[in-house]
């Protein structure tokens, strides 16, 4: 008899084995229910604050241009130095401004010679017409001589006039006290060919404007503090200055205004709002409103970018409030994982507010009280059973020694 091979044999014996294992059940392939970390919806008062992207300016921001045609001759201030008002910053070559100037005082001579030789002429002839010894043609025209010397003499001093003016523009003045930029334009160039040319900008930068949008809700909320803008000018904004400096608040009581720089850091000062543009961007649906800061050591400049963070007219009043972490957004809209009494999980969409911390306002949407998921959302779905855990009892540590689920000794 021949005998099998012994793979045959292996997996003979094989067989009863496999057949002998039970089918896996229905319920074996369901998972438990996921366990979720919820919380409480809270009604508290919240301190809320909006936040909007700002931009710097200069309070006043002079172009200081070349109004005449010729070569810079001399720069007289130092690039991004502090200049004063009346201090001169540029020349511009004088030589054919004085030539002109010489040329309109010759004219000016010869026109008022003129004049007083026809106003002689007049006298004259009206002392021989009272004798008849010359025709009334001749005293007419001597009236007409008078006045025509007259008038040149009045044409002769405009351009005198004007050619000094012209001579004046080669000095060029600043006409402020302020921070001077870099100059545009180096001696030697030819300035004035085509028009007045730029050759720096001075501005004053204590205090320092900020332009900041606000939306046309937050505009309709205070508008009752803003009718008092008119009556804010640069003397009333350095008393509020004082007053936050001293008292940490304005006359009125009103928090100010913080600034946020680029970095993330706070500008040490507070500012006050001075006045509103005319109308609301329609494209927005916001209103551009002004600030004033001080700016005593010219560490903000124009041009700079910042956020301006402004006390909403809603701050301290009672709210719904949810961690941010429990929000899910999808394409602009926000929803809450909510559990209810018997541990279903509802997704709800809801209104939000404005954020507050690490919190943001519930507007619409959700009950005081009402349990929703903070920590698990990735777990559950509309409709899906939970076990639910108490965020408070989720952050109790554990007692050293003891050993997290499913490690080993």
């Amino acid at each position: 008899m021949r005998s099998r091979p012994l793979w045959a044999l292996l997996t003979l014996a094989a067989l009863p084995a496999c057949a002998s294992e039970p089918a896996p059940t229905a319920a074996a392939k369901a998972p438990p229910p996921p366990t979720v970390v919820v919380q409480s919806v809270e009604l508290r008062p919240v301190s809320t604050a909006n936040e909007t992207v700002a931009v710097l300016d200069g309070y006043v921001n002079a172009e200081i241009r070349a109004r005449v045609r010729g070569y810079l001759k001399a720069q007289l201030f130092k690039d991004g130095g502090h200049v004063k008002a009346g201090q001169l910053l540029f020349t511009i070559d004088p030589s054919e401004y004085n030539a002109v100037v010489a040329q309109a005082q010759g004219a000016m001579g010869r026109a008022d010679a003129l004049a007083q030789n026809s106003e002689l002429q007049l006298q004259r002839a009206n002392t021989l017409i009272q004798t008849n010894t010359i025709a009334q043609r001749a005293l007419d025209d001597a009236n007409a001589a008078a006045a025509d010397a007259a008038g040149q003499r009045t044409a002769a001093r405009a351009s005198l006039d004007r050619a000094r003016l012209d001579l004046s523009y080669t000095q060029i003045h600043s006409p402020i006290d302020g921070t001077a930029g870099l100059s545009l334009v180096r001696v030697g160039n030819l300035v004035g060919a085509d028009g007045p040319t730029l050759l720096t900008t001075i501005s004053q930068v204590d205090p320092i404007r900020v332009r900041f949008p606000i939306s046309e809700i937050e505009y309709l909320k205070r508008q009752e503090s803003f009718k008092e803008l008119p009556s804010r000018d640069l003397k009333w904004a350095q008393k509020q200055f004082a007053s936050l400096h001293d008292h940490g608040a304005q006359e009125s009581g009103e928090a100010g205004l913080e600034l946020i720089l680029v970095d993330g850091s706070i500008y040490r000062e507070r500012g006050v709002i001075v006045a509103t543009d005319r109308s609301v961007n329609g494209s927005t649906g916001t209103i551009l409103l002004e600030a004033l800061f001080p700016n005593p050591d010219a560490a903000l400049r124009p041009g700079q970018y910042g956020r301006v963070r402004m006390q909403s007219q809603d701050s301290g009043r009672e709210s719904l409030v949810v961690p941010e972490r429990a929000l899910m957004q999808t394409q602009g809209m926000y929803s809450l994982a909510v559990v209810s009494k018997d541990n279903k999980v509802e997704l709800r969409s809801v209104q939000v507010g404005v954020t507050t911390g690490q919190d943001r306002v519930i507007v619409d949407g959700v009950q005081r009280g009402e349990r929703i998921v903070v920590d698990g959302l990735q777990k559950v779905s509309d409709g899906a059973l939970v076990v639910p855990q108490e965020a408070s009892a989720a952050a109790t540590p554990e007692p050293q020694g003891a050993l997290s689920q499913g490690s080993k000794n």
